[in-house]
């Protein structure tokens, strides 16, 4: 009998890459399997995030944005095309990364899952007494926000001893509000209103002259043959620096806000946003804020008892976000979190329960290290997500490098051998056991397995924490034994952060080293921020015999079109700005001048395009070889001197502070997951430093749910039993050994496991 003949249209299953170039990529071939999973193995830099972001999902964007009018494209930003010679068979790709989702105060768990919308239909219908359609619940409409915070649930205020010294007269200098110095324009309309005595000291003003200094609204006053135009200074102090957004401000005006402002729960609606007549409306009980307020595994509970055939589906698509939310792992969130506070990996995940409800099938999903900030526990349910997400007939491609995730992957690629230039090759493609077999550096090091230490460092004292109950914190005593390693760990909304981060930051000799983004502006990269370009320019500047100035990109030597950024941004109001690079200077940064002059045949735009480690081959001594020795140590070989510092991951940026923070003699380092990032060859790497900042009398303490790094720690403190309100508690402090050999904690399953038990 004859096979039906195949039609063309099943053909197209797998994604073909041909020659990609993007960064350090070296013309990488290769074809990705459609609706399988695909986890990308390879050190940090091997050129993962070239081919899986900035290749595959980049095309893919383009591509879709193509198929829109000329006029809406208009509207878009313009996507250059990346550096590959063909793509085919690309389908439309989502793209589910860790950014920090956006610092609106407006935005919440609730809204950003649409939870909190549906939540409002069924308070619309069922809420008793009824108070009219769903927008009357929403804190973000004028027909349910509390008129006085405007929906915020708080108010801010300013602290008027941060605005002024009341000892002092205007003529002394009271106004300590930056831009209204003694004969400043801003002084002289308050002097010039006639309204107060220069030389008077404003604690001697009378009640009325006070309130007009702070408070009077603009108002016309006419002295002489001027005409002026008063406004108390809060008012001014509002309308000039409160209204302008925060990111936008001078650095010296923005620590000022930081002084002057304070944010307290709002009078009126309790912190709830909501106006009365919306807080009126109950169901079994409770209002729509109390139910955004409870934990969310407690909500799935309440909202299965409403069952109202009026609102039944909507209630079975609302369980079902809440049930993905806990089966997540972010049961011990709420409704009325704001996203802006959700750590890199929270995000991630909750952006990823929006898809898990979504129709649509025969999409490429791409996740970056969907891992990031899960214990072992909450690992094994991020990988059913992943599968599930498969099995509605995606195409899941994963950057990952836990051997966990590794381990369900249907394909893997494997990229290296190296970072940087070492790297962008494919090392291996092929299932999960061919790659346990290959010879690859991944490959090697997925059963590698860290012993236990043997025998532990003893400590040299203790640091108490007495009665913590940040967040869900049980009034929590525990001590933290100095000089050695101990690793802080627990389920993810166990109460790591809130314990460490709440009580240690304040005390001195305290360093904290975190993944926050880096303050710093497009202009700044690893040799402006750790004090290398300084040396760098002098040398340039005395090989040359001109001025150290013109090796500044920010300084006289910058390319005048784009100001020394390399680079031109076109800010798009609706949407995500674009960059492109500058015509004039080629993206080189600096005026053709500049680039005539050279040191051992090297111009500064060449020196700075060095990774770090041809940076040391280049200086092999003085200042600048010791950063980048401190560099190197924290597998930040593969960075470029100049890649702006907004390009770094979590994890390179926690470890270019690191390398910075470890050249001052500190006594206790404080790091947030290090093992962010790094490939499995890359722990045992970063291990050796942890050890050698303990070695140099320091004391190091790691939050991390990496099990080679408890294993290696001198001392555990496990924090659960589970998260939020389940949580909050120690649950185990003592040495891995015990904990392996005695407990009986979701870590210490996971920690025998690890070890072989």
């Amino acid at each position: 009998m004859e096979q039906p003949a195949r039609n063309a249209a099943d053909s197209h299953d797998v994604i073909e890459v041909r020659g990609a170039r993007e960064n350090n990529l070296t013309g990488v071939s290769v074809d990705i399997p459609k609706r399988r999973l695909t986890v990308f193995t390879g050190v940090s830099g091997s050129g993962k995030s070239s081919l899986v972001f900035g290749t595959i999902a980049a095309e893919s964007q383009r591509l879709i944005n193509e198929t829109y009018s000329a006029f809406l494209q208009s509207f878009m930003p313009s996507l250059s095309r990346p550096d590959v010679d063909a793509l085919r068979n690309l389908s439309a790709a989502i793209v589910v990364d860790q950014e920090r989702m956006g610092a609106n105060s407006r935005s919440t768990v609730g809204t950003a899952t649409d939870a909190y919308a549906m939540l409002r239909i069924v308070f619309s219908r069922l809420g008793q007494p009824h108070v009219g359609p769903a927008g009357a619940f929403s804190f973000n409409l004028a027909e349910g926000m509390c008129p006085t915070c405007e929906g915020l649930g708080r108010v801010s205020d300013l602290d008027v001893q941060a605005m002024v010294d009341v000892e002092r007269s205007l003529n002394d200098g009271a106004i300590l509000v930056p831009n209204f110095a003694v004969d400043s324009w801003y002084w002289q309309t308050i002097v010039g209103s006639g309204l107060f005595d220069p030389d008077a000291k404003l604690q001697d003003y009378t009640p009325q002259q006070w309130q007009d200094f702070l408070h009077k609204p603009a108002t016309k006053i006419k002295m002489g043959s001027n005409n002026w135009t008063y406004e108390g200074l809060a008012v001014k102090v509002r309308r000039l620096y409160l209204a302008k957004d925060r990111e936008s401000m001078q650095p010296h005006i923005r620590a000022f806000v930081d002084r002057a402002v304070t944010f307290s729960t709002c009078a009126d609606c309790g912190g709830a946003r909501l106006n009365p007549a919306a807080l009126s409306s109950r169901i079994a009980g409770r209002n729509i804020a109390e139910c955004s307020a409870m934990q969310i595994s407690d909500l799935a509970e309440f909202v299965r008892a409403v069952d109202d055939p009026s609102v039944a589906p909507l209630v079975a698509t609302l369980r079902e976000t809440l049930d993905s939310l806990v089966e997540i792992g972010l049961g011990y969130l709420s409704l009325d979190r704001e996203s802006a506070t959700l750590s890199g990996g929270e995000a991630q995940r909750v952006k990823m329960v929006r898809h898990l409800g979504s129709s649509l099938s025969d999409v490429t999903y791409v996740f970056d290290e969907p891992t990031v900030g899960l214990h072992p526990h909450d690992i094994a349910r991020m990988n059913d997500l992943l599968l599930r997400l498969r099995d509605k007939g995606n195409t899941v491609l994963v950057v990952e490098h836990k051997p966990e995730t590794i381990a369900i992957a249907d394909h893997v690629v494997d990229l290296g051998p190296g970072a940087g230039s070492a790297g962008g090759r494919i090392c291996y493609t092929g299932d999960v056991a061919g790659l346990r077999r290959s010879d690859t550096l991944t490959g090697r090091h997925l059963d590698h397995r860290v012993t236990l230490r043997h025998p532990v460092r003893r400590p040299t004292g203790q640091l108490p924490i007495r009665g913590a109950d940040l967040h869900n914190l049980r009034d929590v005593d525990v001590d933290i034994p100095l000089g050695v390693l101990t690793v802080v760990t627990g389920v993810a909304g166990s109460g790591k952060s809130s314990l460490i981060h709440g009580s240690l930051p304040r005390r001195g000799g305290v360093v904290v080293v975190d993944q926050s983004p880096i303050r710093g502006s497009r202009r700044s990269n690893p040799a402006t921020y750790t004090g290398l370009l300084d040396p760098i320019r002098t040398a340039f500047a005395k090989a040359n015999g001109v001025k150290a100035a013109l090796f500044s990109a920010n300084s006289e030597g910058a390319c005048p079109t784009c100001k020394g950024i390399g680079l031109v941004y076109t800010d798009l109001a609706m949407m995500a700005g674009v960059a492109s690079v500058c015509e004039s200077c080629e993206g080189r940064r600096y005026t053709d001048e500049v680039l005539t002059y050279t040191l051992r045949g090297k111009n500064i735009s060449e020196v700075l395009a060095m990774s770090v480690t041809e940076a040391r081959e280049f200086f092999p001594g003085g200042q600048p070889r010791v950063v980048l020795d401190r560099l190197a140590d924290v597998g930040l070989g593969y960075l470029s001197l100049g890649q702006p510092l907004t390009t770094l991951s979590g994890g390179e940026r926690q470890r270019l502070k690191l390398a910075i923070r470890m050249a001052e003699k500190s006594s206790t380092y404080v790091l947030d997951e290090p093992t962010t990032g790094l490939h499995l060859a890359d722990v045992d790497q970063l291990l050796a430093l942890l050890d050698r900042l303990v070695d140099d009398g320091n004391t190091v303490i790691v939050i991390e749910h990496h099990q080679a790094v408890m294993a290696h720690a001198d001392w555990i403190i496990d924090l659960g039993p589970g998260a939020g309100h389940d949580g909050g508690r120690i649950v185990f402090t003592g040495t891995p050994a015990e904990l392996v050999a005695q407990g009986d904690t979701l870590t210490a399953r996971h920690l025998r496991e690890y070890l072989g038990g």
